[in-house]
């Protein structure tokens, strides 16, 4: 199965070599966290709620989809707001990235790996991005889509994600049997 088909939010992604960026990043993580694509649908999006069962990339989507919606309804309510579209979709689309150097398999579950011990996934997500020649205002958004971004100033494409993944993050919590 081709990313494209896993995220077809890529194809959302208007400017080509984006799109292709995007999908170099998942392509490295998965490189560097010893997965196979078909995995991606196995790893939770989170260790932090027992027996969760949404997995990383039905969490990905949702955040991505979700920050789409809360991006039209300001740019319909607001008129001179702007909003890079490529960049939030690419934003969505990478915020948790790093959550696979950050997990590891254990037994019939998954842990922290050491990496995940030393550095949480907003770092090495960035890193990746980075690494593979992303604008600097997708890297800021998938580092500043957690708590570590919370001692700096977020671009608007930053806060629609980082409130996207933690309406999706605190709904889920409350929730029982996800």
């Amino acid at each position: 199965m081709e990313l494209i088909e896993i995220f077809p939010e890529i194809k959302l992604i208007k400017e080509k070599d984006l799109q292709d960026k995007t999908t170099k990043v998942w392509k490295r993580a998965i490189e560097l966290g010893g997965w196979k694509e078909e995995d991606l649908f196995k790893i939770p999006f989170t260790l932090l709620i027992p027996n969760i069962k949404i997995n990383i990339i039905e969490h990905t989507r949702a955040v991505t989809n979700c920050a789409l919606k809360i991006a039209e309804v300001l740019q319909l309510s607001y008129k001179t707001l702007s909003i890079n579209g490529d960049y939030l979709i690419a934003g969505g689309l990478l915020h948790d990235v790093g959550k696979l150097l950050e997990y590891e398999r254990s037994g019939e579950g998954f842990r922290k790996s050491k990496i995940g011990v030393l550095l949480r996934h907003p770092v090495s997500g960035a890193n990746l991005a980075s690494e593979i020649g992303l604008p600097f205002e997708i890297v800021h958004m998938i580092y500043t889509h957690s708590k570590e971004g919370d001692i700096y100033k977020r671009t608007v494409e930053s806060i629609i994600i980082h409130y996207s993944d933690f309406v999706n993050f605190e709904s889920l919590k409350i929730m029982k049997d996800v």
